[in-house]
């Protein structure tokens, strides 16, 4: 992020990739969510899933979690405090855009 006036110095580059944002905007909805139903939802393969989340989690934004259903192995993914803060700042930076005033430009008077 930088600084400067327009609302657009205020999202955030790595959640405004459309997969990460799409991953982003998945976990968001829910406490955690196994990595196949994330894959699912937003459209991608393992590979580009897998690369995506771990962009985020070395960012700090996504916590992935393995484990076992019976002997079956399993990946969950959630956000962290860090990711949702940063999500939620990229939303209002997304609205603050779509809802900026026009404003006509002055009349040139040379």
């Amino acid at each position: 992020m930088s600084g400067g006036a327009h609302p657009r110095h205020q999202l955030d580059d790595l959640i405004h990739s459309p997969v990460r944002f799409s991953i982003t905007a998945t976990l968001a909805a829910v406490d955690q969510a196994e990595f196949k139903y994330v894959r699912d939802i937003i459209e991608v393969s393992d590979s580009v899933l897998s690369k995506q989340v771990s962009t985020l989690e070395d960012a700090g934004y996504v916590k992935v979690k393995k484990g076992y259903v019976g002997k079956r192995p399993r990946t969950w993914l959630s956000l962290t405090a860090k990711g949702r803060r940063a999500y939620e700042a990229h939303l209002a930076a997304l609205k603050a855009i779509t809802t900026q005033p026009v404003v006509e430009p002055a009349e040139d008077r040379s």
